[in-house]
């Protein structure tokens, strides 16, 4: 789908910040690497880009990258998802990764039972063949309490000032992190796409959203170009007047093979909600004003 963009959509998109980029090196297919994805960023005038794995720490890749990455035209960060592959729950795997640069700690995702529960009845999650050995990962410990490591976690993040996600948790896993990581002074909490395999209901966001967490949208979820799970603008405008955009962010969940690119996806969300109805303000403050505050580049929750 080739989009031509309107002066309202290149307004709303002029230093907006994606905090959901699937660019590689990944186990799984990429479209684009970290220093493409970059590049790419600039065509919209993208203020940073989170790069995310759900296998290793990607601040390792940037740094690795260094030399390229210092004449891409967008910043882009990384942080480390607690999988099984760094370990699981690892307060050292989270501690490196932070003080290396990272910005974020997305919560077990590919390794959360949920995740796993869900793909198992939904033709499993695309892995291109691989055998990953994948174990799941649970914050808690076997007497059901939130388990020492995850509040040292918790602890990492907070000193670090750092984004933390909910991951693919459940719905109570999540609440009992966030429980602990607001304990701890974690300041910046997210949601990511509650109503894909994390299943949460109204009730359950709006409990969340009272801890101080904001709720992320993917693009991935409504791009007509990609296959799963399709579903209808309205469904995201919905959201939207329920939490309102003081509270939502928009990720774009995109850069694998086969799919549109990040930037692309952009273009297509943000003339959808104008279309929709949504105001330019309201969509810049999802797109840019709540994931800049998320990832650190904003030191002041927008008011």
């Amino acid at each position: 789908m080739t989009i031509t963009p309107s002066a309202a959509v290149m307004r709303v998109l002029d230093g907006a910040v994606d905090l959901h980029c699937h660019s590689g090196p990944s186990p799984f297919p990429r479209r684009i690497n970290h220093v493409e994805a970059a590049h790419d960023a600039a065509r919209i005038g993208l203020r940073a880009i989170l790069v995310k794995s759900h296998h290793h720490n990607t601040v390792m890749d940037l740094l690795a990258m260094a030399g390229p990455l210092t004449a891409a035209p967008t910043p882009v960060y990384g942080g480390v998802a607690l999988n099984s592959e760094v370990g699981g729950i690892n307060p050292s795997a989270v501690a490196m990764s932070l003080r290396m640069g990272g910005r974020c700690v997305w919560a077990p995702t590919v390794s959360a039972r949920q995740h796993i529960d869900h793909h198992a009845h939904a033709h499993g999650f695309p892995t291109s063949g691989l055998d990953l050995l994948e174990e799941e990962v649970s914050i808690f410990d076997d007497a059901g309490a939130v388990s020492a490591a995850t509040v040292q976690v918790t602890r990492v993040v907070a000193e670090a000032g750092a984004l933390l996600t909910g991951g693919h948790l459940d719905v109570a896993s999540q609440k009992a992190l966030f429980e602990v990581a607001v304990e701890q002074g974690v300041r910046r909490l997210l949601v990511q796409h509650p109503d894909f395999i994390v299943g949460a209901a109204e009730s359950d966001v709006e409990e969340l959203l009272g801890m101080g967490a904001f709720v992320e949208h993917e693009i991935a979820m409504y791009h007509p170009d990609v296959a799963q799970p399709d579903w209808p603008i309205e469904q995201l405008v919905g959201w939207i007047e329920r939490i309102g955009p003081e509270r939502t962010t928009i990720g774009s969940d995109l850069g694998q093979q086969g799919n549109p690119l990040p930037v692309d996806g952009y273009l297509w969300i943000v003339q959808a909600l104008l279309d929709h109805g949504v105001s330019e303000k309201d969509v810049r403050r999802m797109v840019a004003d709540n994931p800049a505050y998320l990832l650190g580049l904003d030191d002041e929750r927008p008011s």
